[in-house]
């Protein structure tokens, strides 16, 4: 009893700083979507503007894994800090883009997506480590408490992130977006050099599996190119996309068998064989598409089509946020009490659906107000599905593979994040143009958007009404055509679900039942 009151005073002195760490890696996407519009009405790049989700999202999928397993080699606390370092770097950079400090607004857009990809890489190492530190200072049995401590910390960075997001854009320059990353970052690195201490690290060889790595990385990256750039800016039967898609063919196809030869692969192929495992990766993908196609563009509509300042945007998304947090608490104490989760995932997939399907009905008129209900039915959907893609992942897996598997389920929602945004994004585009050649005729609409994108809610104001309305219409139609596509993907998600198989939870030590373990 005495060591286990030590050891809970123990986590509890460092708890703050991994807390903050967190908040870290949540809050920045939810900030920065919320002052996108203002970001593109100062640099331009309309067109381009996904990328900065893109980037980021890119660089914590890719670097992931590698955290982890560098992270076991050398001691997780030095590696855990080196990426806090990074990612408050990134985030300073970001802030500068298109300053005069690095040369002005002309390719200020490019900048940004730079320093977000570089800030995607530390953001992977926060993530993480975090759950694998409490690994390391928490027994199994114990973890529950204090997992349940971090995902309140996400619930409450979901919520506030729109609502700092929104206030900074109104009140502050939007490169504040970035910059509140830099004292919250420093004071998480000061408690963890001081307080953290973790057991140390055993003389013993661990392999890093760089060629997975590298060829993984390869892979991911030709498929976001293909789904940003194919039939946008390049054509789907051009050089360019084609040689994309060669890439990621060969580098995805050596991979494969790389990771079934090495003694410690970056993605053990192996846990696939589990029927759950794969199914539930398959959900969390989904999942992934939905939610950041969601909050990528959600504030874009709200702030340009509804008129919102960007802080009212923030508060417009709290119904989706709220309901997601409520559904997911609730989810949780539900499961525990009976150890049923079966149905949790089929109802997400469905309440996923119909908010994509509210979604798609938007147009130029439709009500604020409005817009919150149809963003709370898929704040339901998204809130029965966090908590449980997570549980029936760690629950389908041996206790030796259970810091695997949760690895695995961030990396495919990232992925699935990082596709819905570019693939979102490249509907958005061509849509956008369609309605702007169909508003303004060719030769009009492609002025409109060689005048690089800058569609600022203020500036939008003081134009001819006419050229007002059709903008708006345009930007309308476009993203109603996005959630039309993620209606085909969410439709998926309850008919994944319905196969998977209720194994009962199990707690501490007990090993998977061996007989569930193999796709039937």
């Amino acid at each position: 009893m005495a060591e286990k009151v030590a050891r809970r005073r123990e986590v509890m002195v460092v708890l703050p700083g991994l807390m903050l760490a967190m908040m870290l890696a949540m809050l920045d996407n939810m900030i920065v979507g919320t002052a996108m519009p203002r970001i593109v009405g100062e640099l331009g790049g309309l067109s381009h503007f996904t990328w900065v989700t893109v980037a980021y999202v890119l660089g914590t999928t890719v670097s992931t894994p590698i955290w982890g397993k560098i992270g076991d080699l050398f001691g997780r606390k030095t590696i855990f800090l080196v990426s806090i370092v990074i990612f408050m770097i990134g985030s300073a950079l970001c802030g500068m883009a298109g300053s005069d400090l690095l040369g002005g607004v002309d390719g200020g857009m490019g900048e940004l997506i730079a320093f977000r990809a570089l800030q995607g890489l530390g953001a992977g190492g926060l993530m993480v480590n975090v759950m694998a530190i409490i690994g390391d200072l928490v027994p199994p049995r114990e973890r529950g408490q204090y997992q349940g401590m971090m995902a309140g910390v996400m619930s409450l960075a979901m919520i506030a992130g729109p609502l700092v997001g929104g206030f900074i854009t109104d009140h502050l320059n939007w490169r504040w977006a970035f910059y509140v990353n830099l004292p919250v970052g420093a004071i998480a690195l000061a408690l963890l050099v001081v307080k953290l201490h973790l057991p140390k690290v055993e003389n013993k060889k661990v392999r890093i599996d760089w060629l997975g790595a590298i060829l993984l990385s390869v892979g991911i990256t030709a498929l976001v190119l293909i789904t940003t750039w194919g039939g946008n800016q390049y054509a789907w039967g051009s050089w360019q996309i084609l040689s994309l898609v060669a890439v990621a063919v060969v580098s995805l196809g050596i991979f494969i068998p790389v990771e079934m030869r090495v003694a410690e692969p970056i993605m053990p192929l192996q846990l696939f064989k589990n029927r759950n495992f794969a199914l539930i990766s398959g959900i969390g993908f989904l999942l992934g598409f939905a939610m950041f196609g969601a909050i990528n563009f959600l504030p874009l509509f709200q702030q340009t089509v509804q008129g919102a300042t960007a802080t009212n945007s923030g508060l417009l998304l709290l119904p989706m946020m709220g309901a997601a947090m409520v559904i997911s608490l609730f989810v949780g104490q539900a499961i525990t009490k009976t150890g049923k989760y079966k149905i949790y995932p089929v109802l997400g997939g469905v309440g996923m659906a119909v908010g994509m399907w509210l979604l798609s009905t938007m147009g130029v008129g439709t009500a604020s107000w409005v817009t919150g209900v149809y963003i709370a039915v898929l704040g339901v959907g998204m809130g029965f599905l966090m908590q449980t893609t997570m549980l029936i992942a760690q629950n389908s897996v041996e206790q030796k593979d259970l810091g695997v598997s949760s690895s695995a389920t961030t990396f495919f929602r990232s992925i699935g994040g990082s596709f819905g945004v570019s693939l979102f994004g490249a509907i958005f585009n061509n849509r956008f143009q369609e309605g702007l050649t169909g508003q303004f005729g060719a030769e009009a609409a492609e002025k409109i958007a060689k005048g690089g994108g800058r569609m600022d809610p203020a500036t939008m104001t003081q134009m001819d009404p006419a050229m007002r309305h059709g903008l708006l219409e345009s930007l309308s139609s476009a993203i109603s055509g996005v959630f039309w596509w993620a209606i085909l993907f969410a439709v998926l998600v309850p008919v994944l679900a319905a196969f998977i198989k209720e194994i009962p939870l199990r707690g501490g030590n007990e090993p998977a039942a061996e007989k569930v373990a193999v796709l039937d």
